[in-house]
């Protein structure tokens, strides 16, 4: 499923609507570290592994496209 993300900072929270994902994060937009969180909370929300986790587009920005298999 793809899904639709918005990325907050400072924000530590996960709301799912459909197909969109709102996600608070702490990790700042270092180094991918951002991107890393993001995978690693959407994998524990849906309760997958983190390699089932996928960002197909937005890496640099704060709208993203997700895949989660």
């Amino acid at each position: 499923m793809i899904y639709r993300v918005s990325v907050t900072f400072h924000k530590d929270f996960v709301k799912v609507n459909n197909d969109e994902i709102m996600i608070g994060i702490k990790a700042k937009p270092e180094k991918g570290e951002a991107n890393k969180e993001i995978v690693k909370k959407l994998a524990k929300y849906f309760d997958v592994d983190k390699s089932k986790v996928k960002i197909i587009a937005g890496e640099k920005s704060r709208k993203k496209l997700v895949e989660i298999v």
